[in-house]
C-alpha cells in the first residue's frame, strides 16, 4: 500500500487511499474532486522518495465529503486577586475530505 505526506493548510498529513481527514477550510463545493500537488514524501512498500522540498510530478486526488465546524473550545483569561476574567469562545472551520488517490 501507497502513502504519501502531503501539506495543506500550514499542516502535514500521512495519508493512503481510503483515508478521511478533517483538513482547513477549502474554498470547493462538496462532492468536488481536488488534487494536492505539494507532496513532501511518497512510500510504496520498502521504496521511499523524499522531494527537496517537494516530490517532482506527484500528486494526491481527493474528494470532499462535507464542509463543517468543530467543538466549540473555550478560552479563558484569569488574574487572580485582580477582579479581572475574560472568556472566549471558538469553533474552527474544516473541511472533510477523502483521498481516492496517490500518484508519483
Amino acid at each position: 500500500m501507497s502513502y504519501a505526506v502531503i501539506k495543506t493548510g500550514g499542516k502535514q498529513y500521512r495519508v493512503q487511499q481510503g483515508d478521511i481527514l478533517r483538513i482547513e477550510l477549502l474554498n470547493a463545493e462538496e462532492g468536488a474532486s481536488i488534487q494536492f500537488d505539494q507532496v513532501l514524501m511518497v512510500g510504496t512498500g520498502e521504496s521511499v522518495t523524499v522531494g527537496a522540498p517537494l516530490v517532482a510530478g506527484a500528486t494526491v486526488t481527493a474528494t470532499i465529503r462535507k464542509h463543517g465546524r468543530a467543538d466549540k473550545i473555550r478560552i479563558i483569561k484569569f488574574r487572580r486577586r485582580k477582579h479581572s476574567r475574560k472568556q472566549q469562545g471558538h469553533r474552527q472551520h474544516f473541511t472533510e475530505v477523502e483521498i481516492t488517490g496517490i500518484a508519483g
